[in-house]
């Protein structure tokens, strides 16, 4: 049985991509010092769940990516909470123009401008 180990994520700057997304989601760098490309795994803190991993990419970011991260928190004021934090640690709120009426999620850039969505999963809308 396949299971989702990780998601690699292409940064320009691999440093400050490292940087926000082990802030953002409290995962442990690992890297790989004789990686070409700067390969470097976060691992969650317990060593369990889905990894993240970030790589030097010369490809443009995409202002519509077809592939992105949803964080979940379980309400309104937390999903609030988290884009104010998410924020401070660098991330930016992308004018979004495909948000639906009433959207869950909030879409955000991290520093290197790799889109993600906070979502409120007790949205009803």
């Amino acid at each position: 049985m396949v299971k989702l180990g990780t998601v690699v994520l292409g940064a320009e700057d691999v440093r400050q991509a490292v940087d926000f997304w082990s802030r953002a989601l409290g995962y442990e760098p690992v890297s790989f010092p004789d990686s070409a490309n700067e390969f470097t795994i976060l691992v969650p803190p317990s060593g369990v769940g889905t990894r993240v991993a970030l790589q030097r990419a010369d490809t443009p970011v995409q202002d519509h990516p077809r592939v992105h991260l949803d964080l979940v928190v379980d309400n309104a004021a937390e999903q609030a909470s988290e884009i104010d934090r998410l924020i401070a640690l660098g991330a930016t709120q992308v004018d979004w123009d495909l948000y639906p009426p009433e959207p869950d999620f909030v879409v955000l850039a991290d520093p290197v401008g790799n889109r993600f969505c906070i979502v409120d999963k007790s949205h009803r809308g």
